[in-house]
C-alpha cells in the first residue's frame, strides 16, 4: 500500500513538467569564524582551497569548482537552540573502510564524531563544525537506491526511523579483523525509537 502511494506521488511529480537538478552544486555558510571554518572543512573533506580572499572562500574536492563556500561576516551571534533551520549536510564515501579510516585519522587530529549511527540505508558519523553546524559522513548500506528505498517501508523503519547507535572503534576493529563490510553495515534490530533519539540538535 505504501509503495503504491509512493508511486502515485512520483507520477504526480513526473507529470508536473518541472526539470529536476542534475546534481547538488554547493553549500554556502556564513560565519564569523572564517579561518577556522575554512581549515576545518579543508581537513575533514580533504579538500583544496579553490579561492580565498579573506572575505569569501571556496573549497573543492572533486571536479566541481566549489562544493562548500564560506562568507566572512564579523559579529554574528551563536546559533540558538530550538529554532527551525538546516539540520545537517551529508557527504557520501564509497566504502565502510574509507569511512572508518577517515574517522581514525580525524580522531588523531582531535576531530571526534558527536554521533555514530546505523540508520539502515546508511552507516553514518556526525560531526559538529566550529560554528556548531552538523556534518554527516555516510556510506550506503545497500547496493542500489531501490533497495535502500525499500527499507523505509519495512517494519524495522516503522519501529525505529532513526537508527541504532554504534561504537566506531569497535566497528573498525571488527573490519580490520576481516569481518565482511556487508555484514558490518547491516542494521541491528532494535526496539521502538522516536525522533528524540536524534543526538544532534
Amino acid at each position: 500500500m505504501a509503495a503504491q502511494a509512493l508511486a502515485a506521488q512520483q507520477s504526480d511529480v513526473s507529470a508536473s513538467g518541472i526539470t529536476s537538478p542534475s546534481r547538488l552544486a554547493h553549500v554556502v555558510l556564513r560565519t564569523s569564524r572564517y579561518e577556522a571554518m575554512l581549515e576545518w572543512y579543508r581537513l575533514v573533506l580533504h579538500a583544496e582551497i579553490a579561492f580565498d580572499n579573506g572575505h569569501i572562500g571556496f573549497l573543492s574536492y572533486d571536479e566541481e569548482h566549489h562544493r562548500v563556500a564560506f562568507i566572512n561576516v564579523p559579529g554574528l551571534g551563536e546559533q540558538p537552540e530550538g529554532i527551525c533551520g538546516l539540520h545537517h549536510v551529508a557527504f557520501t564515501l564509497d566504502t565502510l573502510r574509507q569511512l572508518l579510516d577517515n574517522y581514525a585519522r580525524l580522531r588523531e587530529l582531535g576531530v571526534e564524531p558527536a554521533w555514530a549511527v546505523n540508520h539502515g540505508p546508511t552507516t553514518s558519523l556526525y560531526y559538529a563544525d566550529p560554528d556548531g553546524n552538523q556534518v554527516e559522513f555516510q556510506v550506503d548500506n545497500y547496493d542500489t537506491v531501490e533497495e535502500a528505498g525499500e527499507f523505509f517501508f519495512s517494519d524495522a523503519f516503522d519501529v525505529n526511523p532513526i537508527g541504532v547507535d554504534f561504537d566506531p572503534e569497535d566497528l573498525r576493529r571488527r573490519l580490520l579483523a576481516g569481518e565482511d563490510e556487508a555484514t558490518l553495515k547491516r542494521r541491528p534490530p532494535s526496539g521502538p525509537v522516536g525522533l528524540e533519539a536524534i543526538k544532534l540538535r
